[in-house]
């Protein structure tokens, strides 16, 4: 596992340091083929020994849908919990609180959803830190993702979140690619589109089907993809989802402030009594 690891802060620190331009994207794009297929190999390991360490938390599914809470320590994310469902989930002043997941159900207009708790999750968690590969992997068992965020600095918070969850895959917000990728027994790699392309070129796309050992296929573009889109298609494990970001604690900032975080797309206000501000719920 450590050399997976070590392997993943290599080509991240090779792609840190290559300058993003048309003369780079070939090599860029290989890159980022291996970085899935390392990250995929976390997820899912394949030796014995691995303890299951693609497995979330063991909570049944319930209601008509699943909404998880995801956040930093410390946020409020089992205030909320609380307040929402009725449900305890310990709350106190120090970090990691919530060492588990913590189920609870909202009735709302008579649709049962399923509300999860879970445990804080750190910077590094994708690549194994802390919970992290236990929190994710119960979170793309979701429907929906509400994370929650701190209102003293919510946008930090939100793009660290936002790059773990997609290191497991999980797209939020987003459509799958709209490209059409086939593979196909000979004939080499085919490469149309209907757009002018900016990102993709044919020795891109070759470069990442060989890191795949794809040598035969069919890429079809409707649009200005990019190498990552790709990956996601040949990957086919993402998962896209709907996400909130319950920004809380907002009573600590000023109202200018709340103005600028009104800005943020897929937004609600939390007071840090953890009530949802008048006409978000």
């Amino acid at each position: 596992m450590a050399t997976v690891m070590q392997k993943i802060k290599d080509i991240e620190d090779e792609m840190a340091k290559t300058q993003k331009n048309k003369a780079t994207a070939h090599h860029l794009g290989l890159l980022k083929a291996k970085l899935a297929k390392l990250r995929r190999e976390l997820l899912t390991p394949t030796s014995k020994g691995g303890g299951g360490a693609g497995e979330g938390f063991d909570v049944t599914k319930s209601g008509d849908a699943r909404v998880g809470l995801v956040g930093f320590p410390s946020v409020g994310k089992s205030t909320l919990l609380n307040k929402l469902t009725g449900t305890f989930s310990e709350v106190a002043a120090y970090e990691f609180t919530t060492l588990t997941c913590i189920p609870g159900v909202i009735v709302y207009k008579g649709a049962k959803i399923q509300l999860l708790d879970l445990p804080g999750i750190i910077e590094g968690a994708k690549d194994g830190k802390g919970r992290g590969r236990q929190v994710i992997s119960t979170a793309r068992t979701c429907n929906v993702i509400l994370i929650v965020l701190d209102a003293i600095k919510p946008i930090t918070h939100k793009r660290l979140i936002e790059k773990e969850l997609e290191g497991f895959g999980i797209r939020l917000n987003k459509t799958p690619p709209n490209l059409t990728f086939r593979r196909k027994d000979k004939g080499g790699i085919n490469f149309t589109s209907t757009v002018t392309n900016t990102n993709l070129d044919l020795e891109t796309v070759k470069a990442i089907c060989s890191e795949y050992r794809i040598h035969n296929a069919d890429v079809s573009l409707r649009y200005d993809a990019t190498a990552d889109d790709l990956i996601d298609v040949i990957e086919g494990s993402r998962i896209y989802m709907p996400c909130i970001y319950a920004v809380n604690k907002i009573d600590q900032i000023t109202l200018e402030e709340l103005e600028i975080l009104d800005r943020l797309p897929h937004y609600c206000p939390v007071r840090h009594q953890a009530q949802l501000a008048p006409g978000f719920y």
